[in-house]
């Protein structure tokens, strides 16, 4: 009798708390739906949305920079600079080595669309071709003449603000959980070392900027992520000869061709590049402030305010 009354009470026992936990199962799933919508939604919540003008301009923002205002970025590159005249075989004048130190700061407009700025500085040292050693002097080998090396030290390189209402379909190649972005630069205008009359005799700045993009799907379309950790880049410049080779009119052309990466952090750079920016170059530790409004400088507004210097002690 006994055991048939215990047999009893245990069903009755087990029964009570399964339904306690529906009950609140229940109460739990009223709550998402009413507060969150459909599940499927939350989920979508996720991942960033490329048929969205907004999603897509944080996709490029968290390539570039971070979604988190004033946090800094540092790409680090390194490669080799080839002359290109007609009849001539090509040369390796030096290898280079670079950083671009860069933050984000939101930036909405006045239609209140989703948007905002890069800015940033940049270092990249011209070295021995062989040897990879920081040069300070250059023998040009057409001129025969001894040249001082003027390293790339821009302050600043920022970029325009963007705006999700003038932002198109995300320009990108998916394939096996990996993204492709490649982005193509054409730079035509006047000289800042020629005169007023480029339009009649020539001289205007010429060049082709080419970047590609490497990097992890699932980290891209991470809306959680604040930026993609993971990213490669590939860069290629067809330009004139540098100002501080003193070329002159001679026919040719300089192709530079780098790649690099994103690091995790200043101190990731090679440490003998990191001691010459600390050493010579240390405001490039840190990028430009977020509301940075100076125009930008290149190798030949640089070059020019030595030349004018330079002329102006000697007056």
């Amino acid at each position: 009798m006994l055991l048939q009354k215990s047999l009893k009470i245990r069903p009755q026992f087990e029964k009570k708390p399964l339904s306690s936990f529906l009950k609140v199962f229940f109460l739990i799933f009223c709550f998402i739906c009413c507060n969150y919508g459909d599940l499927p939604a939350l989920a979508r919540e996720k991942r960033l949305d490329l048929n969205n003008p907004e999603s897509v301009l944080k996709a490029y923002r968290k390539i570039f920079c971070s979604l988190v205002d004033g946090e800094p970025v540092v790409y680090w590159w390194q490669g080799q600079v080839y002359s290109r005249i007609p009849g001539e075989k090509d040369r390796k004048l030096f290898q280079i080595q670079g950083m671009n130190v860069r933050t984000c700061v939101t930036l909405p407009n006045q239609n209140r669309d989703y948007g905002y700025r890069l800015v940033s500085r940049e270092v990249m040292l011209y070295l021995h071709p062989e040897t990879g050693e920081i040069l300070r002097n250059w023998q040009n080998p057409w001129t025969d003449k001894e040249v001082g090396v003027f390293h790339v030290a821009n302050d600043p390189v920022n970029s325009r603000p963007q705006f999700a209402s003038k932002t198109s379909e995300f320009q990108g190649t998916f394939k096996n959980d990996r993204v492709l972005v490649n982005f193509n630069i054409p730079l035509f205008y006047s000289n800042p070392l020629g005169g007023d009359y480029q339009d009649y005799i020539g001289g205007t700045y010429h060049a082709m900027e080419m970047f590609s993009y490497f990097l992890p799907q699932s980290q891209l379309l991470d809306a959680k992520l604040d930026r993609v950790e993971d990213v490669s880049v590939s860069w290629t410049r067809i330009s004139k000869w540098l100002p501080w080779m003193e070329m002159g009119d001679r026919v040719g052309i300089l192709v530079f061709q780098g790649a690099g990466m994103r690091l995790n952090s200043w101190n990731d750079l090679p440490l003998t590049f990191r001691r010459e920016i600390e050493t010579n170059y240390p405001k490039f530790r840190n990028p430009p402030p977020l509301d940075d409004s100076r125009p930008n400088q290149t190798t030949w507004t640089n070059f020019k305010q030595k030349i004018d210097s330079l002329r102006d002690r000697s007056r």
